[in-house]
């Protein structure tokens, strides 16, 4: 099979397309023909050598992949209600920038009614993440108001609509007006362009000083002080990025007298039982809305498999928003 393969570690230059054995799928798994594989911020930390591959992952990028089944183990694959031919989209410790793809059975998801292969690619990353982070970690209840650092992004955007379907008020940051205005079409109730205004004093004045119950942060570093000053009593911060440092200040005081929670986690190294558990929750949950509309897949660019390289600069560049996608 053909795959993109990082040469060294460094420049996005070093992804190349290459040739590879196909994989076999084992017990509990199968074998995905690659039709779009979505790209990630991890794929980029992969690539640059900061974000080592779990033990037992392919060293081929590629966290999710959208396509169609062509073999694997039947009596999982038949319990999960699967069979070769369907249609699937898939969250996969490594190895989706390939032709074809090994996935466990648990962590597929059919492809919702309407969409496109390379819709159906960026769906698994972010929602699997969201949904993890912001339902199940944070616990954002109806009602309450989330503040999503980088609302443009991948993570972002899926974050704005589940939020909003789900019936949270959404608070987002972003980097430009441009990008505030998108953040507001897909149903931010407010958008901070944090290059030109201080998004905790924002905060406290879109919510007449009472502050958000829960934050969603990709950054880390400087952000946390003020993301801990602008978190409502029992508010809930949950860290899934450090792109702005792995260290931080805070004010101690606040955590008590406000009851805070301060948190977070990555997905990629959780194992199967975690993340089957969360492709089952959004089969139920989540995907129905998907399915209607309520929630739609953003793309923003599309990339030839062998232009790897394109995608991960646009990825560097952060130009884009919402999801980037690499076709077969």
């Amino acid at each position: 099979m053909k795959a993109i393969e990082i040469t060294s570690f460094g420049a996005p230059e070093v992804l190349r397309l290459g040739s590879r054995p196909a994989p076999v799928p084992g017990k509990g798994e199968l074998l995905i023909r690659v039709a779009a594989s979505g790209v990630n911020r991890p794929d980029v930390l992969q690539r640059t050598g900061n974000y080592p591959v779990p033990p037992g992952a392919s060293d081929i990028p590629g966290l999710e992949v959208a396509g169609v089944i062509v073999e694997g183990d039947v009596p999982a694959m038949t319990a999960a209600g699967l069979k070769v031919g369907d249609r699937v989209c898939a969250l996969v410790a490594g190895g989706g920038y390939a032709e074809l793809c090994v996935a466990p059975v648990g962590q597929c998801l059919p492809v919702p009614q309407g969409l496109s292969d390379i819709e159906a690619a960026s769906l698994p990353e972010t929602f699997f993440t969201v949904w993890s982070n912001v339902f199940e970690r944070a616990y954002l209840q109806a009602g309450e108001t989330l503040l999503i650092q980088g609302g443009s992004s991948g993570i972002g955007v899926t974050a704005i609509q589940m939020a909003r379907a789900l019936g949270a008020t959404v608070l987002v940051t972003a980097g430009s007006d441009e990008k505030c205005a998108a953040c507001l079409a897909l149903g931010a109730d407010h958008a901070i362009n944090y290059k030109t205004a201080d998004f905790a004093e924002e905060v406290k004045k879109l919510t007449a000083g009472k502050g958000v119950n829960v934050i969603l942060d990709m950054v880390a570093g400087s952000y946390v002080s003020r993301e801990v000053d602008c978190l409502a009593e029992d508010g809930r911060l949950v860290i899934i990025g450090v792109q702005g440092g792995i260290k931080a200040e805070i004010n101690a005081g606040l955590v008590l007298r406000r009851r805070l929670t301060i948190t977070g986690s990555t997905l990629r190294p959780r194992p199967l039982e975690f993340k089957t558990a969360i492709a089952m929750a959004l089969k139920e949950k989540v995907w129905p809305l998907v399915a209607g509309g309520a929630i739609k897949p953003v793309i923003h660019s599309t990339f030839a498999a062998a232009d790897a390289a394109k995608a991960h600069v646009l990825m560097e560049s952060n130009q884009h928003v919402g999801k980037i996608v690499l076709t077969w």
